[in-house]
């Protein structure tokens, strides 16, 4: 690890910092760009060390990659041993406004705050999606617990309210009437609230060039992200539904032109309904990043096409990598399975579910005796997590249930808090 490595010309090779908190292959950075032409360095967790690429010039670690001045620091002092970075990037929607800012610094290339702002922050994605007349259920700043309630007595009850900037629906509240609204605590990120709308949520996966969709994917949630957080399990499948396929993509060229002219890989949510017979599409959220969960998985390996190379060479204002999806494609899927404990947690029973008919095509999961780390890639980091693909919606729904039904792990908590018992997750059967 030195700064004086040259290229043949005598130049220093070009030095690219990589911000990681992943512990898995989501992406393969060492496919992305050649570490033998760049110096390619690393600010990563501890956690995710095993998926930095033994290539890797450098490694900085940081306790949190979403801390600007811890990584600000790291940045600086790689730069110091291998020269100012001609590129950052990060892959991990929390961490993007910090890689952001230190591509300002530096004057590197790739998505600003200016850009990255309306993607982050949920009042300002709603209000300019809103204003091209996309349907957004309706929405205020809550600064308050007066403001909550009036907008329930204006809009109706139930409402949901969560932090502008959240991820992974941390801080994510429903509120079922006025008795609820103690709850909330109005001194952490500023908060939005939002009129609660039921139906179905799909998220909508893929590339877009500024002015249409590239490359998509739709896919309908099987229970919820916000459940997830209270113990149900999340799932998702492809939707092969043309009608539903159609409506879903006229509504999010309308919602991603509102955000932004420049090309982007994207995760957008979208609530679906029937009205009439028809599909009907309001607006949730969307980020400029990669979808969390299996989603790069899946596309890669169902598909044929990776995201995350897509994102990671957008970010440094490099084309697009070439190749499409397959065409004869398959449908894919996913299911997560929350933490059987709080964690970190030691696993102690666990029911491998690849082989089994209908099941998964790819599972991962930690074996007896591993312990399940307390760390910040929330969807990374749970009791199981499953892949699945078949020749129809139907089909990939029918093994995630029968996955879901059939799983079963427990845990018990280490350090502190540590018990003698096994927690073992209850059925969770699909709603």
């Amino acid at each position: 690890m030195t700064d004086n490595a040259l290229t043949d010309d005598g130049s220093a090779p070009p030095h690219i910092v990589v911000i990681n908190r992943w512990r898995e292959q989501y992406a393969r950075y060492a496919e992305y760009v050649d570490h033998g032409t760049h110096h390619v360095s690393y600010i990563t967790t501890e956690v995710g060390l095993p998926a930095v690429p033994e290539t890797a010039v450098d490694v900085v670690l940081v306790e949190r990659t979403d801390d600007l001045d811890a990584v600000r620091a790291a940045t600086r002092l790689l730069a110091a041993r291998h020269g100012r970075p001609r590129g950052i990037v990060t892959l991990k929607e929390d961490d993007l406004l910090v890689a952001a800012a230190l591509r300002e610094e530096w004057d590197c290339p790739g998505p600003r705050t200016a850009f990255l702002e309306p993607f982050r922050d949920k009042f300002l994605m709603a209000t300019a999606v809103a204003e091209t007349g996309v349907e957004v259920p309706d929405f205020a700043l809550a600064p308050d617990a007066r403001t909550v309630v009036e907008f329930g007595r204006a809009h109706g009850w139930p409402l949901v309210v969560k932090p502008t900037r959240g991820s992974c629906s941390e801080g994510v509240v429903r509120l079922d009437g006025p008795a609820d609204v103690p709850r909330l605590d109005f001194t952490g990120e500023p908060l939005l609230v939002q009129r609660f709308q039921a139906g179905r949520i799909y998220h909508v996966d893929g590339v877009f060039t500024g002015e249409e969709l590239l490359h998509w994917t739709a896919s309908r949630y099987v229970n919820t992200c916000l459940g997830f957080r209270s113990g149900s399990f999340l799932g998702s499948v492809e939707e092969d539904d043309e009608t539903v396929l159609a409506a879903i993509g006229v509504s999010a060229v309308r919602c991603l032109r509102a955000l932004t002219g420049e090309a982007t890989v994207f995760h957008l949510e979208v609530f679906v309904d029937m009205v009439s017979g028809q599909p009907h599409v309001s607006f949730l959220e969307v980020g400029a990043r990669v979808g969390g969960a299996e989603i790069a998985f899946v596309w890669r390996e169902v598909h044929g096409y990776d995201l995350m190379n897509a994102a990671f060479q957008l970010q440094l204002e490099r084309p697009l990598p070439p190749g499409a999806p397959k065409p004869d494609r398959e449908l894919g899927g996913y299911l997560l399975i929350p933490a059987p404990a709080a964690r970190p947690c030691r696993i102690t029973e666990v029911t491998p579910m690849t082989g089994r008919t209908p099941g998964p095509y790819a599972e991962a999961l930690l074996g007896e005796g591993e312990v399940l780390p307390l760390a910040d890639a929330y969807y990374e980091h749970v009791g199981g997590r499953f892949r699945f693909r078949g020749r129809s919606s139907r089909e990939v729904e029918a093994a995630l249930k029968a996955t879901a039904t059939g799983f079963r792990v427990a845990a018990v908590p280490v350090g502190p808090a540590a018990v003698t018992e096994p927690v073992a997750v209850a059925d969770m059967v699909a709603a």
